[in-house]
């Protein structure tokens, strides 16, 4: 088992602070590929930088786009329900660019808070 540390903007932290974000995105980047079930993350908050968060890894999806990943999970488990397609990939594209996406591919990280 390893300890990953990852940043987190403040929505999404307390998302999961709450238990109703259960599926974390990223990209699939070299850091994120050494990711496995039974893992532990430390979630930062951003930019604060004052508060962590804990949970366990209970699986690891690779998707080679965002929208694949979207068409294949609930946006519940994001703590998104009733958004649209667009607005999910809105908003993951303020985060990462669709160059970045076509680089590095997607990763659905599905967790336990600790």
């Amino acid at each position: 088992m390893n300890l990953h540390t990852m940043g987190l903007f403040k929505e999404p932290f307390i998302s999961i602070k709450e238990g109703r974000k259960t599926v974390e995105v990223r990209l699939n980047d070299e850091k994120r590929r050494k990711v496995n079930v039974g893992d532990l993350i430390e979630f930062i908050l951003v930019p604060e930088d004052n508060e962590t968060l804990k949970v366990e890894v209970l699986g690891v999806t690779v998707f080679a786009t965002f929208q694949e990943m979207y068409e294949s999970i609930p946006f519940e488990k994001f703590n998104c329900e009733g958004w649209t397609m667009d607005e999910m990939l809105n908003g993951t594209y303020e985060i990462y660019s669709k160059e970045q996406e076509e680089h590095w591919g997607t990763l659905a990280i599905t967790i336990k808070k600790l």
